[in-house]
Parts: structure tokens; sequence; C-alpha cells
């Protein structure tokens, strides 16, 4: 097993089996997230608008934003990454707030890669929400 294969699955278990779900947190304001960070997309259906620094990309992290409120963080790992058995060590949000506990874990594999970073890579989201609630998520 890769070292990032362990260490997105212990990140997994720690998320899922917090004692501390997201449910009725309060949610950090847009407002709060770093000064270098900027709007990067529109509302995405399920999603809501994505919100980074440039400098950062593809990795991330990335920010994400519904009705003002960050519901999300994520990074997005391209499959020659994991293929090399490339790790990535203290992967972390650079905001400058206290996250709130994550809800639940989506890791997604995009074959073709998507607008914004268009390779096969991992998109790997973070929710501090529950999925019902991201996936009612419309521009």
């Amino acid at each position: 097993m890769t070292t990032i294969t362990r260490a997105l699955t212990v990140a997994l278990l720690l998320a899922v089996a917090s004692p501390a779900f997201a449910g009725d947190v309060a949610l950090p304001d847009a407002s709060q997230l770093p000064k270098d960070v900027v709007q990067v997309s529109g509302v995405v259906p399920t999603m809501g608008e994505h919100w980074a620094n440039p400098a950062d990309l593809p990795l991330g992290p990335i920010y994400g934003v519904s009705n003002g409120k960050v519901i999300f963080f994520e990074f997005m790992i391209d499959q020659e990454s994991f293929k090399s058995g490339k790790s990535f060590l203290e992967l972390a949000p650079k905001a400058g707030f206290t996250l709130p506990p994550v809800d639940h874990v989506d890791f997604g594999f995009e074959p073709e890669g998507h607008e914004g970073y268009p390779v096969p890579h991992y998109d790997v989201h973070l929710y501090f929400v529950p999925h019902a609630e991201h996936m009612a998520i419309k521009p």
C-alpha cells in the first residue's frame, strides 16, 4: 500500500469516525478565507462555488462556498502521481479560521478531467455539511 493510499485511508477513517459531525455546526463565512484566495468558478451543481489561490492549483486547497458559507475543502491529485507512488504529506487547508468537523468525504476519479484540470485525476472533497444538503445545490 502506498504512502498516499495509507494517508488517505487514515484521513477518511478519522473523518467518518469523528464523534462531532457537521449537523448544526456553524459554518465559516467565505469572507474569512485567506486574502490570496479568489473565486475560480461559479456555482457548480451539487458543490457550490470554488475558491482558491491560483498559485495553489491544481492540487489545492480549494474551498467550496454555498450561500456565503464554506461547506468543503478539496484537493485534486493527478492519476500519474498515484501510479508513481508520490506522497502528499500534511495536506491541509490554509484557512484563517477553525474548520468545522468533517461530515463526510467524497473521493472521486475524473478519467477525462474537467474544466480547470483536464487530466485524469482524483477529486477529494471533505464536506462539512450532510450529503443531501450539498447534493441539492443548483446554479
